[in-house]
This record gives structure tokens, C-alpha cells and sequence, in this order.
């Protein structure tokens, strides 16, 4: 029998050298793969390698010798003596006392204390503590009072130094700059609205009240987008605002309409504004008592008396208003009659020239030392609104009459003041060339602001 194995042996060996031919071929692809990922970083190190390194051989190297003076010991003992004494600005609160408040002024030293309660002289900050406003004082810092200073009023201010023979207080009158104010203001809900958010003091808006009253009705002539340009003087105290005065010019314009007002003021301060041309802004009687406040009911010949329930006529106008608003006297005349009558209530009868005579009823009360047969002046207080005699709430009653004969106050024709005297017209005229100048200004501002 003839063995197969010869054969065997030999038909495996084929299988075998394939086996490691396919081995090696996997070994030399892994090779290869290594080679290729190792590029990148060969370039790098290559990049690295080649990179010059000359630039740190070639820096040169210089040393530089400089003397430096040193202060003198006189200076520095003159420099710390003056670093002892440092100012601190504290504000008045509301619960504030004496004491607290030098304890927070780092006041320490008991002469210092004891003179600022009990000096005459210093009694303005003893005695007059106001909320909100500032208190500054010098001390040491050991908290030895070196001076101190309080503006108690808008006018004066008390001043407190430290001298060889104690503690010195002084009031003295604040001398103040003034400077003119331009400002502008678009009437969006209200006036005070605008002018609040303009930072237009309210003093500034009611001065434009009273100037512009006898052409606009600011109860019910303002529309969104009124615009109104004002130049009024301030008094500054160390580049702070501490007042508004007087205006001096002032445009509005009012559903398209525009009114412009320059004030003059005659040798014996007496103030005054007209138009641009010399004419009054004042007519001889305001249109409305009120300074704001809505008509409730009209003139009319014949309507349902709230109360009564029968019909009657309503010769006056009545404004709604808060009881206690001021009711104003709505041109000079002399108090025909104060006093209580019917259904009016408290009343005010005032008699004017040329044979008129204007009515205030159900009033709360009279303004202190108004009496018959008194003279009072256009815009005068007379008396507060309130709700006596026959009234559903609290608002003023307002009649006009003209020879005895009830008028609609709100549409009856007011007689115009007189112009300016000719003798002042020509001074007048120069100022408001100034005047115009500065509102021209202020208006071509706000157009390059919108633009």
C-alpha cells in the first residue's frame, strides 16, 4: 500500500507561503500608512528646524546710569500736614439731629461741638437742619473741625472757621451768577408733562401759563405736538442751578398757530410782554379764573338743573376742579361783594371797568384780607373752589356780564391792554432783536436734531 502523506505534505506548502506573503503585505500597507501620517509632523519639526535664529544673537545690550533726585524732608512734612485736612460733603436727613449729623462730618472735638449748638451765630445750622440739603465740613484726622459751611436758603449761607481765639460763625448773602436758559419742549399729554421732561422748572411753566393764557386755553386748546422754545434767566452758585427767574422770550405754537411774547421791563421794574410788533400779550381779563381744571357745564339759555330738576338757563361756565384750587381774579376791579348769597354759596362779585362785573361761586372760603370795596389786580388769588350753595361737586361757577347782561365767558370778545408806552418802544425793540436772535438759535437747533 503506497502512503498518501509525500503528497499531503507537499499540496501544504503552497498554503503555507501564501500565508506569509499575506502577512508581509499587511506589514509593508502598515508601514506605509505610518509613513504617510508622519508627513505633517515631519514638516513641522522641518518648519521648526529651519526657522532663523539670528535675530537673538545680533540684539544689543546697553546699560544706562541716571541719577533720580529725591524730595527734600521739608517738603514732604509741608505734604503730609496738608494731607491731615480733608473736606466731607454730608446731606441733611430727614430724621437728622444735631449730633448725628457732626458725628458723620467726622466733627470729634468738644469745643467745636459746643460752639455749634449753643453760638447765635451759628444758630442757622442748629436750628434750620432742612432735609436734602448738603453740609461741608474741613477736619483733621483726628476729627478736629478746621471749617465748615452750609447754604441754609437759596440766598445765604453760614460759614464757620477755626482762628487763634476760637470758633468763628458768619452768614454771608451767596452772590449769584445769572445766565440766560434756552430751552424747548413738544407737548405730548400735557404741559407740565412737557416741560418736566424738557427739565423745565415749573416756575418757567406757569410764568408761560400766565404769559400765553389770553390766547390759548391750556384746559382745552393744547394738541400732541405743540411745541413751545423759552429763554429765561437762572441764577447759578458754584456751576449749580439754585433758581429760575423771570422770562425773557417765548414762542408756542398751538394747533399750527404760533405766538411769540418778549418782555420788557420799565425803570420801575415794573414787567410786562407784547408781541413782536408792541402789542400787549395781556388782554384786560383772563379767559378762564382756573389755571387748569375742565368745563363741567356751558352757557347756555336753558338746561336741566341737576338739583332743582327744572329747566333754567345757566348764564356762567363752571369748572371742575379739586375743592381748594385757587380761583384767580380775571381782571382788576374792586370786590363789589363778599360774602354768602342762595344758591351761589360763598360768592365774590367783582366790578370792573366800562360796566363789567364777573361772579365766583361755591367757593370753600376768601382769600385772607379780601374785604368790599378792596382793589385787586388781574391774576390775584380771591378765593379756593369748593361745592356750597346748590352744587352736585366741588367746581367754580364763572359769569361774565357787560352792562348788567350775562355773557359766555368763553367766547365773549376781551378787550385788549394797552401797547407799550411809545417812549419805551424803541428800547423794547432793540432788546427783542436780542431776544429773537436767541430763540432763532435755539429753534434751528431742534431742526438739525430732528434731521
Amino acid at each position: 500500500m503506497q502512503s498518501n502523506e509525500p503528497n499531503n505534505l507537499e499540496n501544504s506548502k503552497p498554503r503555507i507561503l501564501t500565508q506569509k506573503t499575506s502577512n508581509q503585505a499587511r506589514k509593508l500597507d502598515l508601514r506605509w500608512i505610518i509613513a504617510i501620517s508622519c508627513l505633517p509632523l515631519l514638516g513641522i519639526a522641518t518648519a521648526f528646524g529651519i526657522a532663523p535664529q539670528t535675530l537673538t544673537d545680533n540684539i544689543p545690550v546697553e546699560t544706562i546710569v541716571e541719577e533720580v533726585a529725591l524730595p527734600q524732608l521739608e517738603a514732604l512734612s509741608s505734604l503730609n500736614a496738608i494731607k491731615e485736612y480733608f473736606w466731607v460733603t454730608e446731606t441733611i436727613r430727614r430724621d437728622d439731629t444735631l449730633v448725628a449729623l457732626l458725628k458723620r462730618l467726622n466733627i470729634r472735638n468738644d469745643d467745636a461741638i459746643e460752639f455749634l449748638r449753643t453760638n447765635h451765630d451759628a444758630d442757622a445750622l442748629a436750628s434750620q437742619l432742612k432735609p436734602g440739603q448738603s453740609v461741608r465740613a474741613q477736619t483733621s484726622g483726628a476729627g478736629k473741625l478746621i471749617a465748615l459751611e452750609y447754604q441754609f436758603n437759596n440766598t445765604h449761607l453760614l460759614s464757620v472757621t477755626n482762628s487763634d481765639s476760637g470758633y468763628i460763625a458768619k452768614t454771608h448773602e451767596i452772590n449769584f451768577n445769572k445766565h440766560t436758559v434756552l430751552k424747548s419742549a413738544t407737548i405730548k399729554n400735557s404741559l407740565f408733562g412737557a416741560t418736566d421732561a424738557a427739565d423745565i422748572p415749573d416756575s418757567v411753566a406757569m410764568q408761560l401759563v400766565d404769559i400765553f393764557s389770553t390766547d390759548i386755553d391750556f384746559q382745552t386748546d393744547l394738541r400732541k405736538g405743540d411745541r413751545l422754545v423759552v429763554a429765561y434767566e437762572a441764577e447759578y452758585s458754584e456751576g449749580l442751578q439754585v433758581k429760575a427767574g423771570q422770562v425773557l422770550s417765548a414762542e408756542f405754537t398751538n394747533d399750527g398757530k404760533t405766538y411769540s411774547a418778549f418782555m420788557h421791563k420799565d425803570p420801575a421794574g415794573n414787567v410786562a410782554y407784547y408781541t413782536p410788533d408792541g402789542k400787549s400779550m395781556h388782554k384786560s381779563f383772563l379767559r378762564s379764573p382756573l389755571e387748569f381744571s375742565r368745563i363741567s357745564s356751558g352757557f347756555s339759555t336753558g338746561r336741566l338743573h341737576p338739583l332743582l330738576q327744572t329747566m333754567r338757563a345757566h348764564k356762567g361756565v363752571d369748572y371742575a376742579a379739586p375743592i381748594g384750587t385757587r380761583v384767580k381774579a380775571s381782571g382788576d376791579g374792586v370786590v363789589e361783594f363778599i360774602g354768602s348769597k342762595g344758591g351761589y354759596g360763598n360768592v365774590i362779585v367783582l366790578q370792573h371797568q366800562n360796566k363789567i362785573s364777573t361772579v365766583y361761586g361755591h367757593l370753600s372760603g376768601f382769600a385772607h384780607g379780601l374785604h368790599q370795596g378792596k382793589k385787586v389786580s388781574q391774576g390775584e388769588v380771591i378765593a379756593f373752589v369748593g361745592m356750597t350753595g346748590l352744587a352736585t361737586g366741588p367746581h367754580l361757577h364763572y359769569e361774565f356780564l357787560l352792562n348788567g347782561d350775562h355773557r359766555d365767558p368763553v367766547t365773549v370778545a376781551l378787550p385788549s391792554a394797552e401797547p407799550i408806552p411809545a417812549n419805551y418802544k424803541a428800547a423794547f425793540l432793540a432788546q427783542k432783536a436780542e431776544y429773537s436772535a436767541q430763540l432763532n438759535l435755539l429753534r434751528a437747533s431742534n431742526v438739525a436734531s430732528i434731521d
